[in-house]
Order: C-alpha cells, then sequence, then structure tokens
C-alpha cells in the first residue's frame, strides 16, 4: 500500500507518531519537521499498515513493543507470514535467559481460553479468547457479535473460534481448549454423534443453533487428535477465562462480528474491565 495524506491522518495522534510508527516507516526519531513529506509515497505492506494503525496513540516503548510481539503472534497463529520491513523486539536479557526461551520455543504448547457473554438473554452477546503460546502474553481476541444473540450461542461461537484457530496452528503438541460452557462442549463433543445419527433431530423438539454445531462439530472430528476440550468452573479465578470473560463483553460494546485483536500493555489493566 501507498502512504497518503488521508493514512498520514489515520496514525497520527497530535500530529505526531511515535517510535515504533516512525521506525516501521524507516525514518528518523525524534522525527524531523518534514516527516510527513518523506512519509508520503512510501510503500508499506498491508501488515505493517495494520501494525502503523494499531500503534497510534500516546503510547509507552513498553506498550507499543507489546502490540508488535502479540500482532506477530497472530499472523503466527493464522499462518500468515508476515512481509514486514519490521522485526518483532527483541528483549535485552542474558544469554542464559535467551537459550532457555530458544529451548521453549522448540516445542510450543498452546492453550486457548473461550468465553461468551449476553446483556439480556436473549439480548446482545459476544465472544473472547485469550490464546497462550508457551510463556509469552496471552493473544486477546473479540468478536462474533450478535445483535438478538443468548449466552449459549455466544459461548458456541467462541468454541467454534477456539477450534478455528486449532486448525489453523502448525503447533506438534496437543492444543488445550478450555470453555466455562458445558453446554458448548456437550453439543459440540457428545451430543452431537446422537443427533447427526438421528438426521440432526433430537426427542422432544428443536435443536437450538444446529447449523452452528454441526459446523463445529464437523471441525471438532478433523481436530480431536489434536486437541483436548476441558471445561473450567467460570469466575473462579483462573486467568485465562478471566480475560476471555472480559473479551466477551468488550464485543458488547465494540458491535464487531469478525474477530479482532485487543491490545493491551497489563494483563491486570483487562482484568480491570467490566465484566457480568
Amino acid at each position: 500500500m501507498t502512504i497518503d495524506n488521508s493514512f498520514i491522518q489515520l496514525i497520527s495522534h497530535k500530529d505526531t507518531l511515535n517510535k515504533e510508527q516512525f521506525k516501521i516507516l524507516a525514518l528518523e526519531y525524534p522525527s524531523l519537521d518534514n516527516w510527513k513529506e518523506l512519509a508520503l509515497n512510501k510503500e508499506v505492506s498491508k501488515n505493517d499498515g495494520n501494525l502503523l494503525m494499531l500503534l497510534k496513540g500516546d503510547l509507552s516503548l513498553k506498550a507499543q513493543e507489546q502490540i508488535i510481539k502479540n500482532y506477530h503472534m497472530i499472523l503466527e497463529f493464522n499462518n500468515i507470514k508476515a512481509k514486514s520491513v519490521y522485526e518483532a523486539p527483541k528483549n535485552q536479557e542474558t544469554d542464559s535467559s535467551k537459550a532457555e526461551e530458544k529451548d521453549d520455543d522448540k516445542e510450543e504448547h498452546i492453550r486457548i481460553y473461550c468465553d461468551g457473554a449476553c446483556s439480556g438473554n436473549p439480548g446482545e452477546a459476544g465472544s473472547g479468547l485469550a490464546i497462550y503460546s508457551n510463556k509469552k502474553n496471552p493473544v486477546l481476541l473479540h468478536g462474533a457479535y450478535e445483535k438478538d444473540g443468548t449466552n449459549n450461542i455466544a459461548e458456541l461461537n467462541a468454541l467454534y473460534q477456539a477450534l478455528i484457530i486449532a486448525r489453523q496452528s502448525n503447533s506438534q503438541n496437543i492444543i488445550t481448549i478450555y470453555s466455562d460452557s458445558k453446554y458448548s462442549i456437550d453439543c459440540i463433543t457428545t451430543w452431537a454423534y446422537g443427533w447427526k445419527a438421528k438426521g440432526w433431530t433430537k426427542k422432544g423438539g428443536e435443536i437450538k443453533n444446529l447449523e452452528l454445531i454441526k459446523e463445529a462439530h464437523q471441525l471438532y472430528e478433523r481436530l480431536k487428535n489434536k486437541i483436548e476440550i476441558h471445561h473450567v468452573k467460570g469466575h473462579s479465578g483462573v486467568e485465562g477465562n478471566e480475560l476471555a470473560d472480559r473479551m466477551a463483553v468488550h464485543t458488547i460494546k465494540a458491535k464487531n462480528k469478525d474477530f479482532a485483536f485487543y491490545s493491551y500493555n497489563k494483563i491486570e489493566d483487562v482484568l480491570s474491565l467490566t465484566s457480568y
């Protein structure tokens, strides 16, 4: 993509950029007076353009680096090769700690927490996920907004998205998925077999959320040797579950149907967000 005036207005804050934004644009920092002229007509990749938007604001250097790390983690989860002039920042660590981190990365262990929320039941609904990879800070996603949804469909949407992420991962190890909804777990891993055998019907009435259950069950069948799904008690202090909950509630405010990345500085800041 080509940098133009409208894009500069979109990514700038108080008529300037922060250090990492200038780095992506290969411009000097502190900025020169004519930085806008120098930025105009520069060619950047789509991924760099996304990063420039995510980095907008008066952010600390630590926050900027965290946003970049998390964004690259999302690209990796989705098997997207980042054609970027920017390489994710490296921590200034001792040689021994670097060696330990390198060993950890050889065997990637992914844990995905998923949750749904609904304001009223039925009411506005949304889903959230917290994705952990080894010792890295979790990637947080929010989306699947439903204007007239239920708590059950929000939970199913969250679990379905977790299955999609598991399918896209290149990890050679078992991926563990956690949900606090026994309903969504049982629908996909247990009850679906009986319903399917009876032509997707059940004794006593309609199977609610059937199309979503069909898609999620089909994906589960493809992945069941690669994943484990566990029930976790909701609102019991489990960090991943609490973070997924905050993301689900945030979706109801943001009203985004597609899943989006949530940038943050400290996990404590996310945990302090409103929960139902």
